[in-house]
């Protein structure tokens, strides 16, 4: 209750004489609500609504019940101090009547004031309690703000708490969220630094098997008659062969191959490799396949997929050693969240085996590069990262699942073609010798150009050598006859697609043949034929007896 006319009013016990009616029009005269009472419970009653003091007969507590206000002052809030006056006769003074020394005890905050009371003496007392209960009724109303305050700021303290605590769970998220993507981005740097200095690597080995392979095939034909250096030939030829399907390894992981996307039937092509499948995997293991009719093409490189498979169906196989299943199946359904594959639907092509499976640390490392569970001499560590580069440089991804004990799932996830796949036809055979030629060589490598010379001279052609881009140029504006120019892509100074574009000026109507192990070439305004090195000396001669004919054509 506020302080006012209920609060600050005074309570007047004087049931004996006139004092009740004296006092109480004494205060009212002075401005002090005042109310008089008959016997003590209905002041206490009143006490319990609001006031400011109360006056009360020593004569009227010696005939009442004191509990009530005993009651009343004992439980009184701890900013409250009651003030009562009490009205005594001069004999009964405390420290003369012991019982109004236990009444003072009783009610606390007493002031005695003797009948009969002088009106200035009344008031003044009045007033001091007055102003008492009003400075209790203020230090009420500062302790009500004040725990207010604190409930406020025990409300804030709970909020910021708990926003503390849901930022801090927040701030965790985030930081294991940006702790996973550094951790990505690093692999992603780390994989790409590999994949450069894999490509790098690949690229001049390539060059050498070229001039090992063209070399030996001559060779070959020189020694046609010597049984036993045909068997050597043969034999360095295979190792040669072997050289340059790492090399296609290499550089399929670091996802510079050159790839000959079209659009394929996956089923007619998996389905065509059950009996090579069968042969190279062995009796102990069993082959299933789910291969369902109606599905679109894949727009890959078939013979990169074919190759794929195989690298991923003898890895399987050789985690199985006890023999096993391996189950083939091919579906189509939309990329799984947070690949970052932007094709509304992909092809899945899925091989499963039943072999010892990888633990999560294995199965983390399975794609790096030169990574292997084999045995030292049993694998070079490139099949998966061979295949994982295949699928990304086609615009699909390798997905792995694994359960060590249960097997492991390999999922190529490949794009689907724009057009359906054509229907097989009869390729007519390639052009035989076309007439003899004059053939520019345009290679930065010495050993290439030679071995590239030799092989075209062993075919009847005229070949011309020229070690450099600039070189080539005097000899095209020295007006010589030459039916085709076969140049190298990566030269210092110029490229092969930097010559050819001025030489196409120079000469619009000669044949350009570009030699070359990388997939990714800078835009050019030409398109050129490319052949992949290494090459065969079949090869070259297929390339050249095609652009021959088509020119004189």
């Amino acid at each position: 209750m506020k302080p006012g006319p209920l609060s600050e009013r005074a309570l007047i016990l004087a049931p004996h004489g006139r004092d009740a009616q004296v006092a109480a029009m004494i205060l009212r005269a002075a401005g002090f609500p005042a109310e008089t009472f008959g016997d003590l419970a209905g002041l206490c009653a009143e006490m319990e609504k609001g006031a400011g003091l109360a006056i009360v007969t020593d004569q009227a507590m010696y005939d009442s019940d004191l509990r009530a206000m005993a009651n009343y002052i004992e439980n009184q809030p701890p900013w409250s101090d009651f003030p009562i006056i009490l009205l005594t006769r001069r004999d009964s003074a405390a420290d003369r009547n012991p019982a109004a020394a236990r009444i003072e005890e009783l009610l606390g905050n007493v002031t005695l004031v003797e009948r009969p009371f002088h009106v200035a003496t009344l008031l003044s007392v009045v007033r001091t309690a007055v102003r008492s209960r009003r400075r209790q009724y203020e230090a009420r109303s500062r302790l009500e703000a004040l725990r207010a305050s604190e409930e406020r700021l025990s409300e804030l303290t709970d909020t910021l708490e708990q926003r503390v605590r849901q930022r801090s769970a927040e701030l965790m998220i985030e930081v294991a969220a940006r702790e996973r993507a550094q951790e990505q981005l690093l692999q992603s740097q780390k994989m790409e630094t590999i994949g450069q200095l894999t490509g790098g690597v690949a690229h001049d080995f390539n060059n050498l098997l070229l001039a090992v392979m063209g070399n030996l095939e001559l060779l070959k034909k020189r020694f046609r008659d010597d049984t036993r250096a045909q068997h050597l030939i043969a034999g360095a030829l295979e190792g040669a062969r072997r050289g340059a399907s790492l090399t296609q390894r290499m550089l399929t992981f670091a996802r510079q191959q050159e790839l000959k996307t079209t659009s394929s039937d996956l089923v007619a092509l998996v389905a065509g490799m059950q009996d090579l499948l069968d042969r190279t995997l062995g009796p102990q293991v069993e082959l299933r396949f789910a291969l369902p009719q109606g599905l679109p093409a894949a727009q890959v490189d078939a013979n990169q997929i074919e190759l794929a498979i195989l690298n991923l169906a003898i890895n399987a196989r050789d985690a199985m050693p006890a023999g096993g299943v391996i189950s083939i199946d091919l579906d189509k359904r939309p990329p799984p969240a947070g690949k970052n594959l932007k094709d509304p639907e992909y092809l899945r092509l899925r091989l499963s085996d039943t072999g010892s499976g990888m633990d999560e640390h294995t199965l983390k490392k399975a794609i790096e590069p030169f990574f292997s569970t084999k045995p030292t001499g049993k694998g070079t560590g490139l099949g998966l990262s061979m295949v994982h580069g295949l699928a990304v440089q086609l615009g699909g991804m390798l997905e792995l699942e694994s359960v060590p004990g249960q097997g492991t799932t390999a999922a190529l996830w490949l794009p689907i073609a724009k057009t359906p796949a054509p229907v097989a036809e009869v390729r007519p055979p390639a052009a035989q010798d076309a007439s003899r030629a004059t053939i520019l060589v345009v290679d930065d490598d010495p050993l290439i150009a030679m071995s590239t010379v030799e092989m075209l001279e062993d075919l009847g052609h005229t070949a011309i050598e020229a070690n450099s881009a600039a070189e080539a140029l005097t000899i095209l504006k020295d007006g010589q006859a030459i039916d085709l120019m076969l140049t190298d892509q990566a030269m210092p100074g110029m490229t092969g697609l930097e010559l050819a574009e001025i030489a196409h000026k120079e000469r619009p109507k000669m044949p350009i043949l570009l030699a070359t192990g990388y997939a990714d070439l800078p835009a050019s305004q030409i398109k050129l034929p490319r052949l992949s090195k290494p090459y065969l000396q079949s090869e070259l001669q297929e390339e050249i007896n095609r652009l021959l004919s088509g020119a004189a054509a």
